[in-house]
């Protein structure tokens, strides 16, 4: 037979506690027991499947101060009260406290056996029936924060969903500009932390020097600008979720540092030796796959391993092609408002260059596109993802070639058209294209490329 739950019993007599561990074991039932009523409180969740059976009159507390303190601690929690004694006022006054049922003992094995699957399967439905409740309104809430009708998103959604209820942590992967933040904000939002703080680090935008410091915090005097002490991300996001985006960029030694704190949630200030207990989720992201980072020697493969336990991948703009025009029109909505401007036409042939835009900045370019509509300034779209004479389809295509061809005739136009943006500048570039800086250099030369 599965095993179905748990079963707690509570008897200060060691000769029942056996006889009612062999009765429930022979018919596949988890169960575990206790002398005295103090040791059964500190197992006792609101979330826990399974039923309390105890003995009423005990040493120290009795069975029906436990089932009072048990319906403090987990309301719907079925608690079994077994007595001696035929004690009808007692058996009265446990059924007004909450108990699921009143045994006189000795009860026959099978009929005790039967009231404990019978409130096991009652505790079954009400943490399902919780749950449930839970996931449909974390499901409504987030078809308001993550927009879209696309597959793809559907899907999104169902995920960040299932998540949000679970306190593990999880790796996002995406493009920049798809909604990293976003969907990390979303889950927590929509999750049990969401009493505690959401901390954002941006590990790319932070010199390495001072990541550490950013991370762990440090005390006053523990180098020689550090005039007071700081509270570190990590300590900031007690109770709540701490959000690492651009993980990749953190350095090596700093990653050692951050999987100790994962594995045993305690950080330790810079400048102090006091292991200090943080109870946070992490939720990590990265805009390239972090298994050739470990390839590379840029990321440790433990951290990776620590990471990737929920591995969430958000799909870029361009393979959610139908909701483009969601998307717009909600991004204009918002800039209408803020700029006071009426939200303006959009021309069969601007929605046809949209809908056909290879969008390199993903919905983060889809929001500047929106504002500029708005503001009535011309578009600015990437030159290497349009054709120059008008034609909607890019200029790769105007010919036929061989496969391979076109990827590197594209991939050099992707990789000119970066450089161009970001000045020449080889690590800006490489963070925008969401690749190690070595393999750009190598692609540099593979094509002749210059800063």
């Amino acid at each position: 037979m599965t095993t179905i739950g748990e079963v707690f019993l509570v008897d200060d007599e060691a000769e029942i506690r056996q006889a009612c561990r062999q009765t429930f074991e022979l018919e596949g039932y988890a169960i575990r027991t206790f002398k005295s009523a103090d040791e059964v409180l500190t197992e006792i969740s609101p979330d826990w499947l399974g039923v309390v059976i105890s003995d009423v009159r005990m040493p120290g507390m009795d069975g029906l101060e436990l089932l009072r303190r048990i319906k403090e601690l987990a309301p719907e929690l079925p608690v079994i009260i077994l007595t001696g004694h035929g004690d009808v006022p007692m058996a009265l006054e446990a059924i007004r406290l909450g108990a699921y049922d009143f045994l006189e003992k000795p009860a026959p094995p099978e009929y005790l056996i039967d009231v404990a699957r019978r409130a096991l399967d009652a505790r079954r439905l009400c943490l399902e029936n919780r749950n449930l409740k839970q996931q449909l309104e974390t499901s409504f809430d987030l078809e308001s924060r993550i927009l879209g009708n696309s597959p793809g998103i559907k899907q999104l959604r169902q995920t960040v969903a299932s998540l949000a209820t679970i306190d593990v942590d999880v790796l996002l992967l995406g493009e920049t500009g798809v909604g990293k933040e976003l969907t990390a904000r979303s889950m927590h939002e929509c999750g049990a932390r969401r009493a505690g703080a959401f901390v954002a680090l941006n590990c790319g935008a932070i010199p390495a020097n001072l990541v550490e410091s950013e991370l762990f915090g440090h005390e006053r005097g523990a180098f020689t600008s550090a005039m007071n002490r700081r509270i570190g991300k990590i300590e900031q996001a007690q109770g709540g979720t701490l959000f690492l985006d651009e993980v990749e960029s953190m350095p090596l030694d700093i990653q050692v540092k951050l999987l100790r704190a994962l594995q045993e949630r305690v950080v330790e200030r810079v400048g102090s030796n006091k292991s200090i207990a943080v109870d946070y989720r992490v939720i990590a992201a990265s805009k390239i796959g972090l298994r050739e980072a470990v390839r590379s020697g840029a990321f440790r493969e433990d951290l990776f391993y620590r990471l990737n336990v929920a591995r969430v991948a958000i799909p870029p703009l361009r393979e959610r092609t139908e909701d483009i025009m969601l998307l717009l029109r909600h991004f204009m909505g918002i800039m209408s408002e803020r700029f006071h401007r009426a939200i303006p036409e959009i021309s069969p042939e601007t929605m046809s260059k949209l809908q056909q835009y290879y969008w390199p900045g993903n919905v983060r370019e889809l929001r500047n596109v929106a504002q500029q509509l708005v503001l009535g300034l011309p578009l600015d779209l990437s030159a290497a993802h349009l054709s120059d004479d008008g034609d909607d389809s890019p200029r790769l295509f105007d010919k036929a070639a061989p496969l391979d061809d076109l990827m590197e005739q594209y991939e050099k136009q992707v990789i000119e058209e970066a450089l161009a943006r970001n000045e020449g500048k080889i690590e800006k570039t490489a963070q925008y294209l969401g690749i190690p800086r070595k393999r750009l250099y190598l692609r540099m030369q593979k094509y002749g490329l210059q800063k």
